[in-house]
């Protein structure tokens, strides 16, 4: 299973990389922004996408409705993974298309937890 994580913290990558590594996940790649994130989902098979909302460039939820509206990679979970707590961003990105919702800060069970539907091995 390949990860994408797209968060411009490279402590948070970091971080979300450690517990993924730690469920056995080590086809993690990693992307700084919205467009790194796309250039990446076009070259790679991508089965889950981890997206942070607040990121310079282009936003998560422009890089989400744009994974959404492409007919070849709709199909791709993805999963905020942010501090936007407000009901209408979660809602949103409900609307938009994406999986699930994380907020940071997060302990790593509660990343596996939210995880585990979508991490097969």
């Amino acid at each position: 299973m390949k990860i994408l994580l797209v968060d411009d913290s490279g402590t948070m990558r970091a971080i979300q990389s450690g517990i993924l590594s730690e469920l056995g996940f080590e086809d993690v790649l990693q992307a700084a922004d919205g467009v790194q994130a796309l250039k990446i989902i076009a070259a790679e098979k991508i089965d889950l996408v981890m997206l942070d909302w607040n990121m310079p460039i282009m936003t998560g939820i422009e890089t989400l409705r744009r994974i959404k509206a492409d007919p070849v990679k709709k199909s791709i979970p993805v999963v905020m993974v942010t501090t936007e707590a407000e009901k209408v961003h979660i809602l949103d990105a409900i609307t938009v298309g994406a999986a699930g919702y994380i907020l940071k800060p997060f302990s790593p069970q509660t990343l596996k937890e939210r995880l585990t539907p979508f991490l097969k091995k």
